[in-house]
């Protein structure tokens, strides 16, 4: 199905009722507030889920307040959405009323090009479409988890090509909606979402499941500490480099990290001068390159997976010692519904704070101070009235 034919689709099914209640931002300042709009009808291959929890990311202060330039208001944030289906289209296989589903950063792609047909879809040629802020097939400007209900294609198997190396069944579970195993909390799954899938790829991409390897986790907060959850579970050691000693007895203690290393102590760092096999970096304020890039190993490879401005470092970082320098943003269908599995078979639990959503301002703010251990959740069914 290409997005001509899913637009012509949607337009069959116009938005009339204005039955969906979020909170949204309507200018810069970023103030989110009450706010009633239309979700589009549901279509044949479209899923209703009513949402319970919505995780706060650091992209819901951005675009709430046009930090980029392209803010779409009114603007309903939230892009790590869990919830239950409340009713399905006729052509949906894969789900029905009742099961626990996700969604995450994205609601559609082209489903067409070499990526998508990969379960890549946020590499899609054409652009995936995201959750919020963007502009999905019909035309409409997508609108996020901070509200009442969302309508999501499924993703159906009609008109894709099977990747030769996965089964039937296997290609099947590559959705836009995601299936949540029942025995994982909902509240607890809805930051895997984004924070989880976004270091669980780049740590599959390269291999870091291997135990006994050594990994360097930089900046422990809502990204970094994921990347700690998964490292111990892949059963490598881990070292957490912060500029932070207050959260040092913490990482050792609640997080179980081998190894607390203060980057601003030049004595520290240079003690574990090319111990690490791995680095995942979730920074995103500036910081120095070939420092960390010291303690690589031979052959180490180091994934960014923050914003920081720019990027500078030495070639001779790069180059002696055959380093392997990589960027990696969220990831694909197939890799997000293999994480959630991985995380309820392993009983990896996020770090959350739960809040109501009349807490979202206060929430945005102190996720910009970074007081935050480790992750905003609100309890969209419980206070969204």
């Amino acid at each position: 199905m290409t997005l001509v034919s899913a637009t012509a689709s949607a337009m069959e099914h116009p938005q009339t009722v204005k039955d969906c209640l979020g909170w949204a931002a309507r200018d810069p300042s970023g103030l989110l507030s009450p706010y009633n709009f239309a979700r589009r009808t549901l279509g044949s291959d479209d899923v209703s889920l009513t949402i319970t929890h919505c995780g706060v990311c650091y992209a819901d202060v951005i675009w709430s307040r046009n930090k980029h330039g392209d803010s779409r208001y009114p603007l309903v944030p939230g892009h790590e959405i869990v919830g239950i289906v409340k009713e399905v289209g006729s052509g949906v296989s894969r789900f029905k009323v009742g099961d626990h589903v996700g969604v995450g950063t994205y609601v559609n792609s082209c489903r067409d090009c070499e990526y998508c047909n990969d379960g890549l879809e946020i590499h899609c040629v054409k652009g995936s479409v995201y959750t919020f802020n963007a502009i999905d097939a019909d035309g409409t400007v997508t609108k996020g988890g901070y509200s009442s209900y969302i309508v999501v294609h499924e993703r159906h198997l009609l008109g894709y090509k099977i990747p030769p190396i996965l089964s039937l069944f296997q290609f099947l579970l590559y959705r836009y909606c995601f299936r949540i195993p029942n025995n994982y909390p909902l509240a607890s799954a809805a930051p895997l979402l984004c924070a989880g899938i976004t270091v669980y790829t780049p740590m599959m991409r390269h291999n870091m499941n291997q135990p006994g390897k050594s990994l360097g986790v930089i900046g422990l907060g809502g990204l970094g500490h994921m990347a700690v959850k998964f490292g111990k579970a892949f059963g490598l050691k881990v070292t957490v480099f912060s500029t932070s000693a207050s959260k040092k007895e913490e990482a050792l203690s609640l997080l179980g990290v081998d190894a607390f290393v203060i980057s601003s102590d030049a004595e520290q760092m240079k003690a574990i001068s090319k111990s690490l096999d791995f680095i995942v970096d979730t920074a995103s304020g500036d910081h120095p390159f070939d420092q960390y890039m010291s303690l690589l190993k031979a052959t180490g490879v180091y994934v960014l997976v923050g914003f920081p401005s720019e990027v500078k470092f030495s070639p001779a970082s790069l180059n002696i010692g055959a380093k392997t320098f990589s960027g990696s943003v969220t990831g694909g269908t197939k890799g997000t519904q293999e994480m959630l599995d991985f995380c309820a078979a392993h009983k990896i639990y996020p770090q959350i704070e739960i809040v109501p959503i009349q807490y979202a301002n206060e929430a945005l703010e102190r996720l910009i101070k970074k007081d935050v251990k480790y992750r905003f959740v609100i309890d969209i069914e419980n206070s969204l009235k």
